[in-house]
């Protein structure tokens, strides 16, 4: 793990969470559950949370209408990023991203290999950028948001986090 910089104070980030499914409510959505308990034990604010199906047009409305929004730093979605037919959240995130984090779905399958092997292959996790907006795409299961949280965005989203680290990127994603 990098270091934490003591000597900064913490910030927290304004992160809306989706969870992309057809079959799940709120009080079934285990993955919705396990990043928002994670968020807000990391001491950041859950902006918003809520979940739409599997539909291309519904997941990239929800994403402009996040990064549209002034309370909103972060959208973290879970879900949708395997290779069903119904799995098109990749598909929705590159109809609306103005820059994609090829990183983000790269260090995630790396990290995932230790845990499931050559499975990890069947995840498109996924991130880009919108409006000045992160957009974090992450595979639908508890465990798999367990690794993304703790294992990427966690020390990215910790301004504290050396010796670089998403937040303090935030400022400058609107430039031009």
């Amino acid at each position: 793990m990098a270091p934490i910089d003591e000597t900064i104070p913490f910030l927290p980030v304004r992160i809306a969470l989706l969870t992309i499914s057809d079959s799940r409510d709120m009080s079934s959505d285990r993955s919705g559950a396990t990043l928002r308990e994670r968020v807000e034990a990391s001491g950041h604010i859950v902006a918003e949370q809520s979940i739409v199906p599997d539909d291309r047009p519904t997941i990239a409305a929800a994403f402009r209408k996040w990064a549209a929004s002034p309370d909103v730093d972060v959208v973290i979605s879970t879900g949708g990023t395997g290779v069903t037919g119904r799995d098109v959240t990749p598909e929705a995130l590159s109809d609306v991203a103005e820059k994609m984090i090829d990183g983000f779905g790269e260090l995630f399958r790396w990290l995932s290999y230790s845990k499931i092997g050559t499975s990890t292959v069947q995840s498109r996790a996924c991130a880009g950028v919108l409006n000045g907006t992160y957009i974090f795409c992450a595979p639908g299961s508890p465990s798999a948001c367990r690794d993304v949280w703790d294992g990427i965005l966690k020390e990215q989203l910790d301004i504290r986090h050396r010796p670089c680290n998403f937040v303090e990127l935030l400022p400058r994603l609107r430039e031009r």
